[in-house]
């Protein structure tokens, strides 16, 4: 039980609630209709997905994470860097053939999304020490691609409305996924990172990212009159004013983002997340769908 209870931590839990949530939103937004049961590997794909990226983070960062994070199960050495990589590899393949089960647009989607992940942490292309690069890639795989892969599980995402919802989370993340990065500094900086707040400071990476957080949810009403989402979308618009609310949170006391692991604004980005996709998800029940 103690084991199961360190691959648990090393998958961050907390974490894997928006990507089940985004599939489950994606899925319901064609037709607004009772969902079928290809629902169910979806779900087990795109939660095992984050788990396994979140696995593979910690293995590459191994070095940094002892002075970042010293108390996980990896640089605590309470779990091998062994049993966390098989682990880790299993889970990516139980991912990939949960999202087999559904159907071959969804697999492809989450291979996609598997690779930006690897890609995003692997030392061979590491994407974390390219600035930008890095939350693009965390932007693709956590935004974009989770909304369309939802969406292929009930209809074919062969016209503008997954991609344009999709679009809003993905430049959301954009600039939200930064929050994570200001509490790990000294590590990242030691090892070569190439963070926002490493590269530009930390008030200057504030004032970067600050829009992210409420300038996509601004885009509904433009999605409305382009006639690619329906109206009941637009009460969505009201979440740029918790995303400002946020950014007001990061920039009034930028220095203590260095402090803390899980700063108060890095739970806001989180909640304000869970709480875009599951507004997608009642407007199209409650529109009938955005098909």
């Amino acid at each position: 039980m103690k084991s199961l209870a360190l691959y648990i931590v090393l998958a961050r839990p907390f974490t894997l609630i928006a990507p089940a949530v985004g599939i489950l939103s994606g899925a319901l937004m064609p037709a607004g209709r009772i969902l079928s049961i290809k629902i169910i590997p979806a779900l087990l794909a795109a939660v095992l997905l984050n788990a396994a990226s979140n696995s593979l983070n910690q293995i590459c960062d191994l070095d940094i994470d002892k002075i970042n994070k010293p108390d996980r199960p990896l640089p605590s050495g309470k779990l091998s860097v062994k049993s966390a990589t098989v682990f880790t590899v299993l889970i990516y393949l139980f991912s990939l053939f949960a999202a087999y089960c559904v159907n071959w647009v969804f697999f492809t989607l989450i291979l996609i999304a598997a690779l930006i992940t690897v890609a995003y942490s692997l030392p061979l292309v590491q994407l974390k020490k390219r600035a930008f690069l890095s939350n693009i890639s965390i932007a693709l795989a956590r935004g974009l691609l989770l909304i369309v892969a939802g969406w292929s599980v009930n209809s074919a995402p062969n016209i503008l409305t997954p991609w344009c919802v999709g679009t809003i989370f993905a430049l959301y993340v954009l600039g939200a996924a930064s929050t994570k990065d200001f509490s790990d500094i000294e590590g990242d900086s030691k090892y070569g990172m190439r963070t926002l707040p490493i590269v530009y400071g930390t008030e200057k990476a504030v004032r970067i990212i600050g829009p992210f957080f409420y300038i996509p949810f601004l885009l509904v009403p433009v999605g409305v009159f382009l006639g690619l989402i329906p109206k009941s979308t637009l009460p969505l618009t009201l979440l740029s004013l918790w995303g400002y609310y946020t950014f007001k949170l990061l920039s009034s006391r930028p220095e203590e983002l260095t402090l803390e692991a899980n700063h108060v604004s890095w739970k806001h980005m989180y909640l304000i997340l869970i709480a875009g996709q599951l507004g997608f998800a009642l407007s199209a029940l409650v529109s009938g769908g955005f098909l």
